[in-house]
Order: C-alpha cells, then sequence, then structure tokens
C-alpha cells in the first residue's frame, strides 16, 4: 500500500518494481475493461442526450477484495484516478464528484481511497448544436493507481456512444447507480464553520442546529489537498451543545491565516451509517501554523529529541563505516571471553566513554563556532577538505591493520584490531573515538529532528542530545559486555575470527576510496593524485615500520625513523597540495552544471523563482553524506522523476553543502536542520509552504510528493 520508503521501506522496494510493470488495457471501442484487480465501466444518466441539457457519466470501479483505488487527496502516499475525455466539440466536462472515502492504515501511514465499489461522476453539458438523429460519441482514457502490500498503476480506454434526441422527447432512465451516487455525495454543510489555529494544531469548529443531537462513533476530516493536515494524526472530538469542536494536527503543508479549509467531514453513526459533508473553513490567526512532521525544531521537546538522538545513535551501527568497528570489538569479546564479567564489562564502559568523550568534543566545538556566529551542524567538519583527507587516510591505515600488513607494539594505542584486542582500556576507549569519527558522514533516521532541535537550544541541551546520540551508537556493545547471555548468541571463538578481520579491512578501504571521491568533489581532481600519493607513503611506512621488528636494534630505530619520515611526508604533502586546489575545484563544479537536470541552489536564484510563483524542487546534499548519495541515485537520478519535474515545470534545484555554504545552512535552519539530506517541494502559485519529504527517498516517494490537485497527470515509469 505505501510508498513511502522511509518508513516502510521493505513495502516501497516492491512499489518501486511494480512501477515498472504497469497495466495499460486498450481494448476495442467498449464501455467496459478490466485488470486482474479492478473492473471498469462508463455509465450514464441517461440512455440518449438532449441538446443544452446537462448528463452525468460516471466511471464504475468494481475493485476486488483487500485492495484500493485513491481519493482526489490519496494521503500519505498514492495517487488519484484521472480520467481524460475526448468529446463532441462544444461539450463541457466538469470536475470529478468525489465520494467521501475511506481511511486505509498500515502502519503509521495513511491513506485516502475506496475498496470494492465506487462510481466517480463528471457532469458534462451537452451542446446546443446536436442534431436528433446523430450521435454522441464519448471516450475516456483513465489512469489509477490500485495498491495492496504493492500499487500498480492502470491505464484504460473506455468509449460510450449515446443517440441524439430532440427535446423533450420520452427516453428511459439511464444507470440507477447514477442516482445512487448522487444521493450519497456529500452535501453542502448545515453548519457555520470556522477553523482556530492554536499552538499545538487546528481547531476545527461546526455551530448550528442539529449538532447536540449527534452522537457520533466516530468523525474525521479529509482535507481535499495533499498536506494541509497531517493524515496520519489523530482528530480528537469535542461536542458541547450546538458546537462541534474537532482537533486536528496539521501538516506539512498547513494553512495559512485567511486561506480556507476545504474537505470533507464525515460522521460514522452508531448504527453503522455515514454522513458527509463538504467543509469550507475560514483559518484564522495571523500568520500559517508550523507542521507537525518531525523536521522543525519546536516539534518536538527535549524527552523526545533525547529519544530520537539514542533512536538514530542505534541505527548508526548498521552504517558501512560503523558496523565493521562494532564487529571488531565483539570478536574481541569472543577472544577473551577467558577473562572476568568484571573486566568484559569495563571493556564496554571504556569504549562508551571514548565514544561519549568524543560527541562532547564535538558538541564543545559546535558550541564554540556557533558562539563564534558560524552557520553548523552534523558532520560540518567534513566541508574541511584537510580533514576528509586525514580521515581517508585513518581508513585505510585501519584497513592495513586489519590485513596484517602492520600492528602496534603494546606501548601505543593504536586503530583497528590493534585497539580491540589490547588487553588494558586504552585501546576500547580509542575505539570508541574511532566509532565515532567514522559515524559522523551519516544520518540515520530520527536525527534530523533531534540534532535540529538541539542546536536552536541552550548549552547544556545541545551537550544532552548529542550525549544521548554517542549513548545510542554505544549501546550494542555496551549490552553485550554487561549481559554475558547476549555473548553466548555469538559464534564460537576459532580461525574464522581471522579471516573475518581480514574481511573487515574491506569496508575500511571502500569508505578510504569514498572518501577520496569526496576530495575530488571539494579539491578537484589533482586531489585523487595527493590523496593516492600519501596513501602509497603510509604503506610504505606500514611496511618499514612491520619488518623492523625482525632486524638489530640500530637497523630497526633506522626503519621506524624513515617510517615516520615518509608518515610525515603523506601528512604534509597532503595538508599543502590539498589547500593549493580547493578554489580551483570551486570553479571546475561550477562549470561542470551545464546539462544537467538540475540548477545549483542559491538564494538570488531560488527568491526569483518563488516570487514567480513557479514550483521548486530543493535537494540539499553533500558529497559526504552517505544517505544523501544513496537517495540521489536511487531516486532523484530516475527517469521517472525527472520525467515529473520536466512534466509539471518544476525547477529542481541542488544545494550542495559539501563545502561550507552560509546561504544553505540558513535554509537549513529555517526548517530546524542541522545537517543534510533535507528535500523541500514548494508547490507553484501563491503556496508558501513547503513539503518537507523524507530522508530516505524512492521513485514513488518523490513523485508522490509532487502530485496535487492541480498537477498535469504525471508520466508512469
Amino acid at each position: 500500500m505505501s510508498l513511502l520508503v522511509s518508513r516502510h521501506a521493505s513495502l516501497s522496494a516492491l512499489t518501486a518494481i511494480a512501477l515498472t510493470l504497469a497495466s495499460t488495457v486498450s481494448p476495442a471501442a467498449s464501455p467496459q475493461a478490466a485488470t486482474p484487480q479492478v473492473r471498469a465501466e462508463l455509465i450514464a444518466s441517461v440512455t440518449a442526450v438532449q441538446p443544452g441539457e446537462q448528463i452525468q457519466l460516471g466511471l464504475h470501479q468494481k475493485i476486488i477484495p483487500h485492495w484500493h483505488t485513491y481519493w482526489v487527496n490519496p494521503g500519505d502516499s498514492g495517487l488519484p484516478t484521472t480520467i481524460a475525455w475526448t468529446l463532441p466539440d462544444g461539450t463541457k466536462a466538469g470536475d470529478i464528484q468525489w465520494p467521501a472515502p475511506s481511511r486505509f492504515k498500515l502502519g503509521p501511514v495513511s491513506n485516502y481511497g475506496y475498496e470494492n465499489e465506487v462510481v466517480l461522476l463528471t457532469p458534462l453539458t451537452i451542446p446546443n448544436s446536436l442534431q436528433p438523429g446523430s450521435s454522441f460519441p464519448v471516450k475516456a482514457t483513465v489512469d489509477w493507481l490500485v495498491c495492496q502490500e504493492i500499487c500498480i498503476p492502470q491505464q484504460v480506454e473506455l468509449e460510450l456512444n449515446l443517440p441524439v434526441i430532440a427535446a423533450g422527447t420520452p427516453r428511459q432512465p439511464g444507470s440507477p447507480l447514477i442516482d445512487k451516487t448522487l444521493a450519497a455525495l456529500p452535501a453542502a454543510s448545515p453548519w457555520q464553520t470556522r477553523v482556530d489555529t492554536t499552538s499545538d494544531g487546528l481547531l476545527l469548529h461546526a455551530s448550528g442546529t442539529g449538532i447536540a443531537a449527534l452522537k457520533p462513533a466516530e468523525v474525521w476530516f479529509y482535507a481535499d489537498e495533499w498536506g494541509k493536515t497531517a493524515h496520519d494524526g489523530p482528530q480528537t472530538l469535542r461536542i458541547e451543545g450546538d458546537t462541534l469542536a474537532l482537533h486536528i494536527q496539521p501538516g506539512d503543508a498547513a494553512p495559512s491565516a485567511g486561506s480556507p479549509l476545504n474537505g470533507i467531514l464525515t460522521i460514522r453513526h452508531a448504527d453503522g451509517g455515514v454522513s458527509a459533508y463538504k467543509i469550507s473553513a475560514p483559518v484564522s490567526g495571523s500568520a500559517a501554523i508550523a507542521s507537525t512532521a518531525p523536521n522543525t525544531r519546536d516539534d518536538i521537546q527535549l524527552g523526545a529529541a533525547l529519544l530520537f538522538a539514542l533512536l538514530g545513535g542505534l541505527v548508526l551501527n548498521l552504517m558501512p563505516c560503523v558496523f565493521p568497528v562494532l564487529s571488531i570489538k565483539a570478536l574481541a569479546l569472543l577472544r577473551h571471553a577467558h577473562q572476568s564479567p568484571a573486566h568484559t564489562r569495563l571493556q564496554g564502559l571504556a569504549y562508551t566513554a571514548g565514544v561519549l568523550a568524543s560527541f562532547s568534543l564535538l558538541a564543545g566545538v559546535l558550541i564554540a563556532l556557533k558562539t563564534g556566529g558560524a552557520e553548523v551542524g552534523w558532520g560540518f567538519q567534513f566541508q574541511s577538505p584537510i580533514f576528509v583527507l586525514a580521515v581517508a587516510y585513518l581508513m585505510f591505515a585501519v584497513g592495513l591493520n586489519l590485513s596484517g600488513v602492520f600492528t602496534l607494539g603494546a606501548s601505543t594505542a593504536g586503530v583497528g584490531t590493534t585497539l580491540a584486542d589490547k588487553p588494558g582500556y586504552t585501546g576500547s576507549f580509542f575505539t570508541g573515538v574511532l566509532a565515532t569519527v567514522v559515524a559522523t558522514p551519516c544520518t540515520a533516521p530520527f536525527m534530523g529532528a533531534a540534532l535540529g532541535f538541539a542546536l536552536g537550544q541552550p548549552t547544556a541541551v545541545l551537550l544532552a542530545v548529542f550525549l544521548s546520540l554517542g549513548l545510542g551508537l554505544a549501546l550494542p556493545y555496551l549490552l553485550l559486555s554487561f549481559w554475558p547471555a547476549l555473548q553466548r548468541l555469538l559464534p564460537r571463538p576459532g580461525r574464522w575470527m581471522e579471516r573475518l578481520k581480514e574481511f573487515l579491512a574491506f569496508p575500511m578501504y571502500g569508505a578510504a576510496v569514498w572518501l577520496v571521491w569526496v576530495l575530488a568533489q571539494q579539491a578537484g581532481p589533482n586531489a585523487i593524485a595527493i590523496a593516492l600519493g600519501g596513501m602509497l607513503a603510509i604503506a610504505f611506512a606500514a611496511w618499514l615500520y612491520e619488518t623492523s621488528h625482525a632486524v638489530r636494534p640500530l637497523a630497526r630505530h633506522g626503519s621506524r625513523a624513515l617510517a615516520a619520515a615518509a608518515l610525515g611526508l603523506a601528512l604534509a604533502g597532503g595538508y599543502a597540495g590539498i589547500a593549493s586546489n580547493v578554489a580551483d575545484a570551486a570553479q571546475t563544479r561550477t562549470a561542470k552544471v551545464a546539462g544537467k537536470a538540475w540548477e545549483p541552489y542559491t538564494k538570488a536564484r531560488f527568491d526569483a523563482l518563488r516570487a514567480e510563483e513557479k514550483p521548486v524542487f530543493v535537494n540539499f546534499t553533500a558529497a559526504w553524506c552517505i544517505t544523501c548519495l544513496a537517495n540521489e541515485r536511487v531516486a532523484l537520478s530516475d527517469e521517472s522523476v525527472i520525467a515529473a519535474f520536466r512534466q509539471t515545470g518544476i525547477t529542481y534545484l541542488k544545494g550542495d553543502w559539501t563545502n561550507q555554504d552560509p546561504q544553505i545552512s540558513a535554509h537549513l535552519a529555517d526548517f530546524g536542520r542541522s545537517g543534510v539530506p533535507l528535500y523541500l517541494f514548494y508547490p507553484g502559485g501563491n503556496k508558501t509552504e513547503a513539503r518537507v519529504l523524507p530522508q530516505l527517498l524512492t521513485p514513488a516517494t518523490v513523485i508522490a510528493a509532487l502530485q496535487t490537485p492541480s498537477s498535469p497527470k504525471l508520466a508512469k515509469e
């Protein structure tokens, strides 16, 4: 059912596959057509048309059990049914008259649509020029999305041919479903309605005769435009006398003061019957209210921020750079299983202390920079090419260590397995430091809201959120060290551990390769040669150091001095070479923009597009952000998404935060974000609210977010 990856990755993966298999049924001209999930028929309110009259045409859909199609506002995901009419000259077709929808929930995701059977009516005005005895041909190209656990876009061609008769001529009635559907359409509200904005949402008021007698089993308001209300948020009812008050959570595009909130209010009675009313209620207040989506710093309180940070830290353990470090520590537990439980627990505490100390240092640097007026956020240190090069060297050295190229003596606090293997606690502490360093390019779910909240708070709160994030990162190993029962779930020690240790070197090499690519984005292609030259020097230094163990003391000192010189050459040469290439790289990046599907983000360009009331999609990204790169490869570079941008006239702006950019930092801060990714869609027209997309994307997620009732029909994959 869901097209939202961030919440239901497995379902969205199936959806992405299904979208490539869109069903199209094009039979010979017929009022009926069928797919495996939906039988569609074109019906009319009359059996013959008369010049100048208005008739109703209906799209009658019968949907197999457990599947559903969508309303005009599909909710958190989905696409509404569309009908493209081919009609005789002079015929005027009105808008679809949508019956009241039902809600379909899967976890936190709510969709609005129809199951079993639905009739979508369209009024037609027949031209006066038609001659009795002629025919009135109608053709309809119908597109819908039908979903169960996967979603399938489908299209059918329907045709209906009605005879033309003179005005006043007797005729047989048309389909009885037309009158039945007309009678069930939402009625005009008999009450006075308004919407008040409150600190925690929207309050829909309805007052008038008959409300006091209502004893509804359920009341629900369906906004007819995406994002006006939170589709999965609770709605709380209160009835006092002849006044009904429904508390509603606003969505990502919450209504502005002075504008109406339009939709359908449904009342489910105790006997199972449902009444539906059209609502158009003016919104009071002096400004647009904030969205309840967890994207802005006002959306959550300290307790929720601490919880989100803890969960985000836990997820970081699964990131490709952090997971090998955690695995190394787990192997160390197996290798030292003979040690006392107290010693094992102290190892876990030392690792946790290393993580928390690193996060405290990171928070301290952030606080100092913010106090100095800098706009910084999560991963800000990776905006420095020198830091990126240093971490690339570190990843490469860890890989060499895991591969057995060199080991460090007992007096040295090493990296990788040497740290994990040390009998003391220094190794565990610095492995915690290493885990923090390699975690910072990653952004996990829950982190965006927590960090965005923290960076707008006093020092003590910011530090508490960062420590909670660090605790989440350290928690798996800490639990393993404190509960021997969990250790018993791990495989028994053996030679496989050495093979696994060597295997874990390759993710480290991969991380180093990725960081060299990031460096090339920041400092130009020459940076690749500089970084690889430095890695060659590091490998040479590691080899010299390892071979020095087997020679006499004098030769050993000479080898180690030469190794230190090679290491110093790598660091000094890298620093000097990268610093001289950064400015040239910025010019190269600007020159490469031509011919792309996107334009570079600048505040001036963004403001100009908004002033022209054009739709804009903004992607705030960075070359060092793993989540950003995955989303760009999977979703934003997908041909169906690019086609949707072009088809709907959306300008795609890409804000590259690889290097520090104050304009991007300010835009991120407007949405309570301290880092990337951040994806925003600004609909065209006079709308000022942005839709905030999830941090994990698929093509279906993006296309669903772009869809508005006024959008042209998006191309199918």
